[in-house]
């Protein structure tokens, strides 16, 4: 088996299509650097990286993803006509290409949840002190972090009275994919009272609560609840203690529709994307970010590669981690009793969201849908279909 994946057909900054005279396959074209290319170079020296099991499944998945490896499929669209043979995806969280319509998706079911209230942006962000500690125990270490972050704002919240709502994002990596752990937060600017009735917090347009009030109380609700899971080095306790911890906020949303185009922002973000890599051979990638230590200026990178994969590999999640978590009024629980009942008294008008994803749109035309009409294993396509079978196909014209 590893000898197959090892000798997969590779080319890809070539255009993954096939082109008969009967008719015309649609095709995408791949970009020319990706996270896959650097794993082939690499082969079976990644089981070397001292990754665990977990991680090692992760990486295969990627590098298999839209490869003969995971076989395919044929689409025909309903409206032109034209045939797409397409490789299968990995669909894994962590893989650059399997991102796209699983963001659109999830922002098109917030958009029908948002009420007529201001909006802010948190992120709770942990020392680089527990970077150790996150490695080795990162299912205690980011659970934490959500649960603290959490009560941070429900301890400032029931001061006024109120239950607040809350969508978390965890991202764990910088710019150069170092380890930098923090959850970037969308809170909405009040809460609901007993009786079930909504309540500002605050009406001048500044943020909710003192940031650095909220950084204390993070750090000391942080710290109670990783004692509570974990045996603390005292040194690394005291060390946690000195310091002071980075709580960012901004100012309110415009509006807010603006609220979901920001969350596409964050939402289903992987560690780097294919389009940041500049250059990749057998021994090294080179790589763009932005160095926020100099205004975000853009300045590039160059790691080895078995470096580059053990930093990406940091940003793995433990299997099953749920990275995007709803608290409070914003929970699926509360959501499904009581959010309709809230968004009548705030005169929001309900309509089902019309809009749908491209996901299984016509490349070609943009307006019919993609239909299935044939799976294939690794093997390939069936050579009928290649050779001259697909008599009611049309070319593109679009």
């Amino acid at each position: 088996m590893q000898t197959e994946i090892a000798n997969l057909e590779r080319s890809r900054n070539e255009i993954a299509c096939i082109e008969r005279s009967q008719y015309e396959v649609a095709c995408i074209e791949r970009s020319r650097n990706e996270v896959a290319h650097i794993l082939d170079y690499l082969g079976d020296e990644v089981e070397h990286l001292q990754l665990n099991t977990w991680q090692l499944r992760t990486l295969s998945a990627i590098r298999r993803c839209r490869t003969s490896a995971l076989g395919g499929h044929i689409d025909a669209c309903d409206r032109c006509g034209v045939v797409q043979i397409s490789y299968n995806s990995c669909r894994n969280r962590h893989c650059p290409k399997c991102q796209g319509h699983k963001r659109e998706a999830w922002i098109l079911k917030r958009s029908e949840e948002l009420l007529p209230v201001p909006y802010f942006h948190v992120v709770f962000t942990l020392p680089s002190e527990l970077n150790g500690l996150a490695m080795y125990q990162p299912q205690v270490v980011y659970d934490s972090l959500f649960s603290s972050a959490w009560d941070t704002l429900q301890s400032f919240a029931k001061q006024q009275g109120v239950t607040m709502g809350m969508i978390s994002i965890l991202h764990t990596w910088g710019q150069t994919l170092s380890l930098h752990p923090h959850i970037h937060c969308i809170v909405p600017g009040g809460g609901v009272t007993k009786n079930g009735v909504w309540k500002n917090i605050r009406k001048d347009g500044a943020f909710l609560f003192s940031v650095k009030a909220m950084s204390k109380v993070f750090r000391a609700k942080y710290m109670k609840e990783l004692r509570s899971k974990l045996e603390v080095d005292k040194s690394l306790s005291e060390q946690l203690f000195s310091k002071s911890w980075v709580v960012y906020a901004k100012k309110p949303f415009g509006n807010m529709h603006s609220v979901t185009e920001y969350l596409g922002r964050y939402t289903h973000k992987i560690a780097i994307s294919n389009s940041r890599l500049l250059s990749v051979d057998k021994e090294n990638v080179t790589f763009s970010y932005k160095d926020y230590k100099a205004a975000g200026k853009k300045r590039t990178m160059t790691l080895s590669n078995r470096e580059f994969i053990r930093r990406f590999s940091l940003h793995i999640l433990p299997r099953r981690f749920v990275k995007i978590r709803h608290m409070g009024f914003l929970s699926s629980t509360w959501k499904r009793k009581k959010l309709k009942e809230l968004q009548k008294k705030l005169l929001v008008e309900i309509r089902p969201n019309e809009k749908q994803t491209l996901h299984r749109k016509c490349p070609c035309c943009k307006k019919g849908t993609l239909i299935t009409i044939e799976v294939f294993a690794k093997r390939g396509p069936p050579s009928a279909l290649v050779f001259g079978g697909a008599n009611n196909a049309f070319s593109c014209k679009q």
